[in-house]
């Protein structure tokens, strides 16, 4: 079979399994990249998320992770939901955790494609890629042409908008790649203009350090208290950036049965969430992504929203 028919027929089976998007980008060194990301974290963008200053070369370069790669197949699974929260005082999670964990959803679509692969084309060597390893996913779904990357640092798709989790397959095997897509940011600013915290420092560098999600997820000390009244009632999370992009007018509500908010969380009242105990934590957040904050520091974060300014 030739490059276009295996990519065809990987195209088509991620299709299948429910990806909204499949594109095809040569493994190769991030040339572009590499200043980009030293500049990033010698200025401490990423604060105490260490493990982004791990394996800097691994990032850059996926023949790192796969000996003889050869492609970066990148795929997109949209989630964003038909319904969000009803109490407008309410503290506010991200829309991306309103289900089950992302990460069990797409690694076992990811391990099905693979197989496929595997079965249809023969002794292919890869790895599957769901944001838990070195691999700079926007880049390579840019290079894929699946988007742009916007100045609030969330890859775009022109007919989709940017609510969407980010995988890769990376293999061994030559196919035929796509190429890159304009930006069509223009000239606006409405991300940069509507954070509450200055966290887009410049279009398209994101202050890893300063974002409502970087605090309310990875930082496990005390919130600082400067930041008191600038989180817009976030708790776990943040889509400011996202809600006011307009391209985020294209959004549609997924397909994934997985991704349907767990019962009675979109209903919680503000005194819900402030009283809530471990045991109902348990109940409403299992298998979330709310877990990685634990009860604690869900607790922590909103507290926070209510303290005096």
């Amino acid at each position: 079979m030739s490059q276009a028919t295996h990519t065809a027929l990987i195209k088509a089976e991620a299709k299948r399994l429910g990806f909204d998007f499949c594109g095809v980008a040569k493994a190769g060194f991030l040339e572009e990249e590499a200043p980009r990301l030293e500049t990033w974290l010698n200025g401490n963008k990423h604060g105490q998320m260490h493990y982004m200053a791990n394996h800097f070369d691994k990032r850059l370069d996926p023949r790192l992770l796969v000996d003889g790669a050869r492609s970066v197949v990148s795929l997109l699974l949209n989630y964003y939901p038909s319904q969000t929260q009803t109490d407008d005082s309410a503290p506010k999670i991200s829309k991306y955790a309103y289900g089950l964990d992302y990460h069990f959803v797409i690694k076992e679509k990811l391990r099905s494609l693979y197989a496929f692969i595997q079965e249809e084309i023969g002794e292919v060597d890869g790895r599957v890629f769901v944001d838990s390893a070195p691999v700079m996913d926007k880049v390579w779904a840019k290079q894929a042409g699946a988007g742009w990357v916007g100045k609030n640092s969330n890859l775009i798709n022109k007919g989709n908008g940017s609510f969407f989790f980010i995988a890769e397959l990376i293999l061994n095997l030559d196919l035929e790649y796509d190429g890159p897509v304009p930006d069509y940011c223009g000239t606006c600013t409405r991300c940069i203009d509507a954070c509450p915290t200055d966290a887009i420092s410049e279009p398209y560098v994101v202050d890893g350090s300063k974002c409502i999600s970087y605090f309310t997820i990875e930082l496990k000390e005390n919130l600082p208290a400067e930041m008191k009244g600038k989180f817009d009632n976030w708790a776990f999370g943040c889509d400011i950036c996202q809600d006011v992009c307009p391209w985020n007018r294209f959004s549609k509500a997924h397909q994934e049965p997985q991704f349907r908010p767990r019962e009675g969380l979109l209903d919680m009242t503000a005194r819900q969430w402030e009283e809530m105990t471990e045991d109902v934590f348990r109940k409403v957040f299992k298998d979330s992504a709310v877990k990685r904050t634990g009860y604690k520091g869900l607790k922590r974060n909103v507290e926070f929203l209510k303290m005096p300014t």
